[in-house]
């Protein structure tokens, strides 16, 4: 028997580049998801929704399994804001959150805020023992994508 695993975070990033830089950025989601670690795959399903198939989650000597899911995208260029929602029925997960940009003294704020629900084909007992492990997996490639859009938009 499966069972599911939540992950929400917030994150923010300061960044000397313009809002408009940012929200360009961010809001181009292939371009965006290029930061993104362990992408296997991020298929365009049109109308502003992608299905993202990440590499397989190993620990250890052993793989989990690969976690699978689409959202559709959304932005609000005055407001500052991107969000997606998942799309129902597409995988293994569901993935919503936004993005929401505003300006500071010496360039962008952006914050991130997320929320998955991811479920683990392994059976029920082995979730204490899982869970913790695929949070941490999530929120370190999440930690490694605000990195890595940082350096980006440091040079832009």
């Amino acid at each position: 028997m499966a069972f599911t695993v939540d992950i929400n975070l917030q994150r923010l990033l300061v960044t000397s580049c313009s809002p408009a830089v940012a929200f360009s950025l961010l809001s181009d989601v292939p371009r965006s998801a290029a930061h993104f670690p362990k992408v296997e795959k991020l298929a365009d399903v049109g109308g502003n929704a992608f299905r993202w198939e990440m590499e397989k989650i190993g620990i250890g000597g052993y793989t989990l399994q690969q976690t699978v899911y689409a959202c559709q995208y959304r932005d609000d260029a005055s407001a500052g804001r991107i969000f997606w929602t998942p799309i129902e029925g597409v995988g293994n997960a569901e993935v919503e959150g936004e993005w929401i940009v505003s300006p500071n003294e010496n360039g962008a704020t952006v914050r991130l805020n997320t929320r998955g629900r991811l479920t683990v084909d392994f059976p029920a007992f082995l979730q204490f023992a899982l869970s913790p492990l695929v949070q941490m997996e999530f929120t370190g490639m999440v930690d490694r994508y605000i990195e890595n859009l940082g350096k980006t938009l440091s040079i832009l």
